[in-house]
């Protein structure tokens, strides 16, 4: 019997319980997931995900597999960026392989107008056990989506795992604020505004409660690149966006 427990936001619970857990949270944002991500982020994490994909560098003929990117975005995003520098040089279409552990959110993200003429691909799989080849993708991404895995140290195996050499891992997080001053104000936002707007909005309080907590149970930015070098990546960094609400972690496999 594995008595292990582990958080669920502020609460504590069973380990073996967290996965079903995040699932039923996302079925339930899945609808809202854009709204939820404009709630959390004040609507900037649009801009996050561009200056994201600029660091990744995007070339054609590349693979990225984005996980728990069920809303496509990033993957979105890659493929354009790749076609850009694909019009000026030439090459072969950038692709892209969507992977969630969230049927609905899978689900959510298809847009037949947005995919139009882009080659996404979707699977349902667990970041801790990835169903992709060894050294497949050229790049690999996670959106809002590490803090919510159980295991995070069997995920970032696992990105390290499929990436060829020389491929880059970026993981775009939710974060903590540096100051002490911004920490309280963004405290302020998150507990008293966050959840309210989630009732208001998507008629769910509760999962917008937990997201909330779950950003202030996730390691900081130090402590989680030292998990990302200690899953076998190297040039580790991580940059504060807007004040350290979020921040970019990236790492090379050589």
């Amino acid at each position: 019997m594995n008595d292990k427990t582990i958080d669920f936001g502020f609460e504590n619970i069973p380990e073996a319980e967290k996965q079903g857990r995040v699932r039923g949270v996302f079925d339930s944002v899945a609808g809202n997931y854009d709204l939820m991500n404009d709630a959390m982020s004040l609507g900037i994490h649009r801009v996050w995900k561009n200056m994201t994909i600029t660091k990744i560098n995007p070339q054609p003929g590349e693979l990225l597999i984005d996980v728990a990117g069920g809303t496509g975005d990033l993957a979105r995003r890659f493929i354009q960026r790749a076609d850009d520098v694909r019009a000026r040089r030439g090459g072969d279409p950038a692709r892209a392989i969507i992977c969630d552990i969230n049927a609905e959110m899978l689900l959510a993200g298809i847009d037949p107008k947005k995919d139009a003429q882009m080659d996404i691909s979707r699977v349902c799989g667990n970041a801790e056990m990835l169903p992709f080849e060894d050294a497949s993708a050229d790049a690999v991404t996670i959106a809002f989506g590490i803090r919510n895995v159980t295991h995070r140290d069997k995920a970032l195996s696992e990105f390290h795992r499929i990436l060829k050499p020389g491929g880059r891992l970026a993981v775009l997080e939710f974060s903590t604020p540096p100051t002490q001053a911004l920490r309280t104000i963004y405290d302020l936002y998150s507990f008293n505004i966050i959840p309210q707007l989630g009732g208001l909005l998507a008629d769910d309080k509760d999962s917008y409660q937990y997201l909330v907590e779950s950003i202030r149970k996730f390691p900081k930015q130090a402590a989680f690149a030292d998990m990302v070098e200690t899953a076998g990546f190297k040039r580790v960094s991580w940059q504060d966006y807007s004040g350290g609400i979020a921040a970019l972690h990236f790492g090379w496999k050589v």
